[in-house]
């Protein structure tokens, strides 16, 4: 890092912006709870369906969402189930 860059700041992409606005939301979620299923599920689950419902005509009992945690893994489960092409 050059001593302009230093004072004057780097202009860093926004995608890289994004990654560490989102590591810092996740953080703060991780410290700031203890329950079991976090409170943002049921709130991801209706965007799930709003959005697939654009498309398709789906049943709101046909999308789950669940986390799993083992040690310090975290594991985001999304099922889908999509009614016939016919």
């Amino acid at each position: 890092m050059s001593f302009f860059t230093f004072f004057a700041g780097e202009k860093k992409k926004s995608a890289n912006v994004a990654k560490e606005r989102l590591q810092i939301i996740l953080a703060h979620e991780r410290s700031g709870r203890n329950a079991a299923e976090p409170d943002y599920l049921p709130a991801l689950q209706r965007e799930l369906l709003a959005v697939i419902s654009k498309y398709i005509k789906i049943n709101p009992n046909d999308i789950k969402v669940n986390l799993e945690r083992q040690d310090n893994l975290e594991v985001l489960e999304v099922k889908i189930e999509l009614p016939d092409a016919r």
